[in-house]
């Protein structure tokens, strides 16, 4: 079966215009002060590298397979890399072949989740505390949720456990 580049543009641009509607929702909620943590841009650009402003507050994403939280196995805690707000436990991670840091559930409290979004991104998952965007979640993890939140390293730091 051929795709014609016709199909994939079209295919394509309803996609786009979801991921704009939401990250343009989402950023709208940040200015109006809706999370506990809210700077200008100029703040932010201030306070985060190019990379990680780029992915947490315009909803970018790192290329696969660049992450050194990739690799992470140590036991700790995964936070966001805007606030320092812990999302993640290195309980739940796994890998899961994509490139990006992977888990199969949250900390309660750390994410929320933006309605919308599309099959093909999945739905996407902010920081609670700054609405930073980290990333996805789709339907297709392990148990025992079945849910895989494929989140960019960048847009994470890495407190490894007191021993």
């Amino acid at each position: 079966m051929s795709i014609s580049r016709r199909a994939l543009i079209m295919g394509a641009v309803p996609a786009c215009l979801a991921l704009s509607v939401s990250y343009r929702s989402l950023s709208q909620a940040a200015s109006h002060g809706a999370f506990e943590v809210t700077h200008t841009n100029e703040e932010w650009q201030k306070l985060l590298t190019p990379e990680q402003y780029r992915v947490l507050r315009e909803a970018g994403t790192e290329a696969p397979f660049t992450s050194p939280l990739l690799n992470e196995k140590r036991s700790g805690t995964f936070a966001c890399a805007g606030c320092d707000l812990d999302t993640f436990s290195s309980a739940n991670k796994y890998d899961s072949g994509t490139g990006w840091p992977s888990f199969w559930a949250p900390l309660k409290g750390g994410i929320e989740q933006s309605p919308g979004g599309s099959r093909m991104f999945g739905i996407e998952v902010h920081c609670h505390r700054c609405g930073g965007h980290l990333g996805h979640v789709f339907d297709d993890g392990p148990q025992p949720t079945g849910q895989r939140y494929c989140i960019n390293g960048v847009a994470l730091k890495f407190k490894p456990a007191h021993t």
